[in-house]
C-alpha cells in the first residue's frame, strides 16, 4: 500500500458522503420514529418489513458492488449513488402509500449499495494507509455522526419552527407539512453533496491499487479466494453482530416518547443526542486502536455493548429515572459505536490485500449486513405485541444475546490474527501477485 499522504479533502468528502446517502432510508427514521410512523401511517412491523425490503435488495448489492469498486474508480459511483437516492426522497415527500414505500426502499437499496459502500470503504483505507486505520476509520464513522447530527438537528429545528403549536396538540397535515419540509431539504443537501464528489473527489487515491488494465486479474474470481481466509469469514460474524447493535439504535426515540414519556420533539432530541456520540467514540477508539490494535478494541466495545443491553433489558431504566437513562443510553452507544468503527479497521491488521479490498468488503457485508432484512421486522414484532417497556426490554435481550456471540467471535479473530502473525501470508494474495 502506498503511503503517499493523502489530501485530507478526500477523507471531509467521504464523510459527508458517507453518512448523506442514508439520512433518507435510515436517518429521518431514527430521529422521528414515532413522527415517521404517523405520517406515512404505518406500524413498527410495516416500517420493519420496509427496512427487510431495502436489505434484500441490499444483500445482493454489497456482494457485485463490492466486485464493481475493484474494477472501476470511486469518484463517479459515489456521485451517481447520492444523486440517484437524493431524487427518491422526491417521492418519499409525496407521503406514498405502503406498497410505494416498499418499492422506495428497496430502489434505495440499490443505490445506496450497489454504486457506493464497497468504494467508500475502500477508499478510506487507502486514505489510511498501512499505519493509520484506526484513524481513518475513527473519522469516516465518527465524521458521519457529526453529520447524521447536523441533518438530524436541521430536522429538528425545522419541525419545531412549522409546528407553531404544542407538538401533542399539532394536527396530521401540520406534521406532515412539516415532514414534507424535513425531506425536500434532506434530498437538496444528499444531491448537493453528490455534486461535491464529482467535482472535487480526486480519484488518484486509489490510481497505484486498481486500474482498468488490471481489472482482468480481478473481479469474480476473487470470491473463492476471500471465502478461503478465515478472518474474512469471522468477520462476517463481527459485522453481523455489531450492526444488530446499530440497527438497535433506531428504536431509542420511541423508548423515549414511550417509556419515559417524552413529547415528540424531545423524543427526537434524544435520537439527535446519539449521533453526538457517535463522533467522540470514533475519533477516541479509532487513535486508541492505532496504538495498540484495533482488534482488541473490538472485543471491548461488545463487553460494553453488553452491559448496556443489559441495563436497558433489565426494566430499570423507565420513567422518572432520567439520569439513569442517560448514562444507560451513553454505555449502549459507546460499545455500539466503538465495534461499528472497529470492525473494517482491522483488514489491515489480518493482512488483506488492498487490490481486492472491494470483494472483501462486499463478501462480509453480504452477511454482516443481513441485519437489514431481519432485525427491522424482529423489533417490529416484539415492540407492537408487547406494548410500552416489555417489548423493548425484548428487544434489548435479543441484543444481549447478539453482543455475547459478537464478543466470542471476536475473541477467536484476534487468536487467529495472532497464529497468522507467526505465519507466511501467501494464501492473502491476490491474483496474479
Amino acid at each position: 500500500m502506498s503511503e503517499k499522504k493523502q489530501p485530507f479533502q478526500i477523507i471531509l468528502l467521504l464523510i459527508l458522503a458517507g453518512e448523506a446517502i442514508f439520512v433518507l432510508p435510515f436517518v429521518l427514521a431514527r430521529v422521528f420514529r414515532p413522527t415517521f410512523l404517523d405520517v406515512f401511517e404505518l406500524n413498527n412491523l410495516e416500517l420493519g418489513i420496509c427496512f427487510s425490503i431495502y436489505g434484500i435488495i441490499a444483500m445482493l448489492s454489497y456482494l457485485f458492488g463490492g466486485v464493481i469498486t475493484d474494477m472501476f474508480k470511486p469518484k463517479k459511483l459515489i456521485s451517481a449513488a447520492l444523486i440517484l437516492t437524493a431524487l427518491g426522497g422526491l417521492m418519499m415527500s409525496t407521503f406514498p402509500s405502503y406498497n410505494t414505500m416498499k418499492l422506495l426502499f428497496g430502489y434505495w437499496g440499490f443505490t445506496t449499495i450497489f454504486l457506493f459502500w464497497a468504494a467508500l470503504i475502500k477508499a478510506t483505507r487507502i486514505w489510511g494507509g498501512t499505519k493509520k486505520q484506526g484513524i481513518a476509520f475513527g473519522f469516516l464513522d465518527g465524521g458521519r455522526g457529526i453529520v447524521a447530527a447536523g441533518f438530524g438537528s436541521l430536522g429538528v429545528l425545522i419541525f419545531s419552527l412549522i409546528i407553531d403549536v404544542d407538538p401533542g396538540e399539532a394536527t396530521l397535515e401540520q406534521r406532515k407539512h412539516a415532514f414534507r419540509t424535513i425531506i425536500l431539504v434532506t434530498s437538496f443537501l444528499v444531491a448537493f453533496i453528490g455534486l461535491l464528489v464529482y467535482l472535487f473527489m480526486k480519484t488518484d487515491t486509489d490510481s497505484n491499487q486498481t486500474n482498468t488494465k488490471s481489472s482482468d486479474k480481478l473481479g469474480f474470481s476473487n470470491l473463492k479466494l476471500v471465502l478461503r481466509i478465515k478472518p474474512v469469514r469471522q468477520l462476517m460474524i463481527i459485522v453481523l453482530c455489531a450492526y444488530v447493535g446499530y440497527k438497535i439504535t433506531d428504536i431509542f426515540s420511541l423508548y423515549a416518547k414511550e417509556v419515559m414519556n417524552y413529547d415528540e420533539i424531545e423524543a427526537a432530541q434524544i435520537g439527535a443526542l446519539l449521533l453526538y456520540i457517535r463522533p467522540v467514540v470514533g475519533i477516541t477508539i479509532g487513535v486508541l486502536a492505532d496504538r495498540t490494535k484495533a482488534s482488541l478494541w473490538l472485543m471491548i466495545g461488545f463487553i460494553v455493548m453488553l452491559i448496556g443491553a443489559l441495563l436497558f433489558s433489565s426494566g430499570l431504566v423507565e420513567g422518572d429515572a432520567i439520569s439513569f437513562f442517560f448514562f444507560s443510553l451513553i454505555v449502549i452507544a459507546t460499545g455500539t459505536y466503538a465495534v461499528r468503527v472497529l470492525y473494517f479497521a482491522t483488514l489491515e491488521e489480518a493482512n488483506i490485500p488492498v487490490t481486492i479490498t472491494g470483494t472483501v468488503i462486499g463478501a462480509i457485508s453480504l452477511i454482516g449486513y443481513t441485519p437489514d432484512i431481519f432485525v427491522g421486522p424482529a423489533m417490529g414484532y416484539l415492540l407492537d405485541s408487547s406494548p410500552g417497556k416489555t417489548g423493548h426490554q425484548h428487544v434489548f435481550i435479543m441484543l444481549a444475546v447478539f453482543a455475547v456471540i459478537g464478543l466470542s467471535t471476536s475473541i477467536m479473530f484476534r487468536r487467529t490474527l495472532k497464529t497468522n502473525a507467526n505465519h507466511s501470508p501467501g494464501d492473502l494474495k491476490s491474483p496474479g501477485e
